[in-house]
């Protein structure tokens, strides 16, 4: 079946409370998607984040963020008082993190320490996450005995049962919210497609309590290429894949079964690193002098498939890739990603869309790119025309949704626009630039950018080309 979606993440959803959360506001999203006959929602990893903000450097790899949890909703359910609900930044003003890390916290915290330690659901939460929410807890607890340092400049060891109960019952907080916002987009035949990043931060409970799953003294990285010369530090810690294969990548197991339980459909960033992954020192400086190494390759793909057989999961298979990756892909089955801004460099791209295949996701562009029309203000004069010619544009101006119609008219059997591209913003629609530190994970839109102007028009260009829910 053809079907279409939209790219926006949670934090960048309007809202009084300076960051997108579960509430009011993603539900009307839900009913603006399902209006414009969309099937899926694709949004970015969902857990707390730590330095710079961004959900690929997380402090768990199964927990979630508080900043997503709806105040309003927490006044529902009698946790907080209507006195007590903050005001953020005004409706599509940027996510102001610093704003959030001084009150957000204490907030939501006030609000589990009214929950009943003896709720029946809260009891079957511990207990069904007890493989993840005791490290998690024991964790963020340490952190903030800690000022909220990384673990090697940690003086105290030990928190209190009390802080380490409270991070409970945040992270059950969090979890009842999403569980029902997912039954509500799913009840309006709204897929959910989650994001899974292929690495854990070292500032993170994984690392700190399950340090026999990484190798010691490496780091994750990209290794040079056109636009970074010197390739990119990731700084994460990388697995030790060897010592994951003799329990059958157990954890590994638990973190994708998980995921299949809160989302619909699972996109795995950088599963190149599956196959084969690169590496530095962890002292280094650049990516210069790293190496490639060997991943457990199709071993860890059969078990998925063995353990997890009904996972409807996307690999994502963007960057360097020799031809032994490309078979790895094709034999691993899981479809791929084809991103069109790529397709302009060469005469015959892989991204071009008379090349994509049936397995595959078609995409403008995706989180890290520049939206389409900055794309089309930076791409130089020969890509402009080149996609002009290829894309029979009468004008630039009328580019954003000739790239529109091609990923939707394509093969691919889905395709997925990012909301900003959908209402032609430019750099302010831009969500992430990659080896950059700074204005990251900061996008917002407003809630008259949810018009019904919009809905009508995308759900046109859904039943024009065979993606539409009634097609």
């Amino acid at each position: 079946m053809r079907q279409s979606g939209i790219l926006l993440p949670l934090f960048s959803l309007p809202s009084p409370y300076g960051i997108g959360t579960l509430g009011k506001a993603a539900r009307e999203f839900v009913d603006f998607l399902h209006d414009a006959g969309q099937s899926l929602w694709q949004i970015l990893p969902t857990g707390p984040t730590s330095f710079g903000n961004s959900p690929y450097q997380s402090f768990s790899a199964f927990a979630g963020n508080p900043y997503f949890i709806d105040p309003d909703l927490l006044a529902e359910k009698g946790l907080l008082k209507t006195q007590e609900l903050p005001r953020g930044a005004p409706d599509g003003s940027a996510v102001d993190y610093a704003f959030l890390y001084r009150t957000r916290g204490a907030l939501i915290k006030k609000a589990a320490g009214r929950l009943s330690e003896s709720e029946s659901d809260f009891l079957r939460f511990c207990h069904e996450n007890s493989f993840w929410l005791e490290d998690h807890s024991q964790f963020m607890a340490l952190k903030e005995a800690n000022d909220m340092l990384p673990p090697a400049k940690w003086k105290k060891q030990s928190a209190s049962h009390e802080a380490v109960h409270l991070h409970k019952k945040i992270q059950y907080l969090f979890f009842r919210q999403w569980l029902d916002l997912k039954k509500y987009a799913n009840d309006k035949h709204i897929r959910i497609v989650g994001d899974l990043p292929i690495y854990v931060s070292r500032d993170s409970s994984d690392f700190y309590f399950r340090p026999a799953l990484f190798l010691s003294g490496r780091s994750a990285a990209c290794p040079p290429d056109s636009f970074n010369p010197e390739g990119q530090l990731w700084g994460n810690p990388v697995y030790d894949w060897a010592a994951m294969e003799k329990d059958g990548f157990g954890w590994w197991i638990q973190r994708l079964r998980q995921a299949a339980a809160l989302f619909d459909c699972i996109r795995i960033d950088h599963f190149r690193g599956i196959y084969e992954y690169y590496s530095v020192k962890e002292e280094s400086r650049s990516a210069v002098c790293g190496e490639w190494r060997s991943g457990p390759g199709l071993a860890f793909v059969e078990t998925i498939r063995r353990e997890l057989p009904e996972a409807d999961i996307i690999a994502e298979d963007l960057g360097f890739l020799t031809d032994d990756c490309r078979d790895f892909f094709s034999r691993a089955g899981f479809p791929g990603m084809k991103v069109l801004q790529f397709a302009f460099d060469g005469d015959d791209s892989e991204y071009l869309p008379h090349n994509y295949t049936k397995n595959s996701v078609a995409y403008t562009g995706t989180h890290d790119n520049p939206t389409v029309r900055q794309w089309l203000c930076r791409c130089g004069d020969s890509r402009r025309q080149r996609a002009m010619d290829y894309l029979g544009a009468q004008n630039i101006a009328c580019l954003p949704d000739c790239f529109i119609r091609a990923v939707m008219g394509s093969v691919s059997e889905r395709a997925i626009v990012p909301f900003a591209d959908w209402i032609h913003l430019g750099s302010e629609g831009r969500i992430n630039t990659p080896g950059t530190a700074e204005g990251n994970w900061e996008f917002r839109i407003r809630q008259r950018d949810m018009s019904e102007k919009l809905s009508q028009k995308i759900n046109y260009y859904t039943v024009l080309y065979g993606r539409s829910r009634r097609c």
